[in-house]
């Protein structure tokens, strides 16, 4: 299945052409440098995406492999594996879950699409572009019959409160609207609703290794 779809978008008060497609071998390099600016330090350099990570997105589920371009040059991207997850047991760790960003345990019989990474280039957030690539995501769950998209949001608000509350009261404080998540409050705007905390899910000094695993379930299941 290809995806290819073509919109626009507000860059100020000027139409950008922007197209939402699956990310091919030729991207590779402007794909690594969405990672570079969409996750600065203190984020981790080693969990940027690498060319092998790249290639094995590709082979193992091309449809979970998308990118915004905008005049020929790539401004964001996504991608996403397909899991089997059981509500019930929703603990679990990023590097388990998508076999350390490789996905080569993608499961094409499994009953939800994870999402592995987002990341928008800092100059084109307020176009809504994680918006669009999100919407792409849900619309790709809808193709596939799935029951849900589901991913660990990081809470980098999370450590100037951790001597404060817990990492489940932060996200309370988010949902209620007392606090701002720059991750969480965009998910909750993108129609994520929230399932559980996962605790060390991810090496980040900035949500204290936590996330918050989000979802959005198929209207059609």
């Amino acid at each position: 299945m290809t995806y290819n779809k073509s919109f626009y978008v507000f860059l100020d008060e000027t139409p950008l052409p922007v197209t939402i497609r699956n990310y091919q071998e030729q991207d590779i390099a402007e794909m690594i440098d969405i990672q570079r600016e969409s996750f600065p330090p203190p984020y981790p350099s080693e969990l940027w995406w690498n060319t092998e990570q790249l290639r094995s997105h590709m082979e193992m589920f091309p449809e979970g492999a998308l990118c915004a371009e905008s005049d020929g040059h790539l401004i964001g991207s996504m991608t996403g594996l397909i899991t089997q997850f059981d509500p019930k047991h929703p603990e679990h760790t990023w590097e388990e879950v998508t076999d350390h960003g490789y996905i080569r345990n993608h499961n094409p019989n499994g009953n939800s699409l994870y999402v592995v990474d987002i990341g928008v280039r800092p100059a084109y957030r307020k176009c809504g572009i994680g918006k669009w690539l999100m919407q792409s995501m849900y619309e790709t769950v809808v193709q596939l019959r799935l029951e849900r998209l589901l991913g660990g949001g990081r809470m980098p608000g999370y450590h100037r409160y951790a001597d404060q509350m817990t990492p489940e009261q932060y996200a309370s404080a988010v949902m209620k609207g007392d606090l701002r998540d720059p991750v969480i409050t965009f998910l909750l705007r993108c129609g994520r609703t929230p399932v559980a905390v996962a605790h060390n899910y991810l090496e980040d000094e900035e949500s204290c290794n936590h996330a918050l695993l989000m979802e959005w379930k198929n209207p059609f299941q």
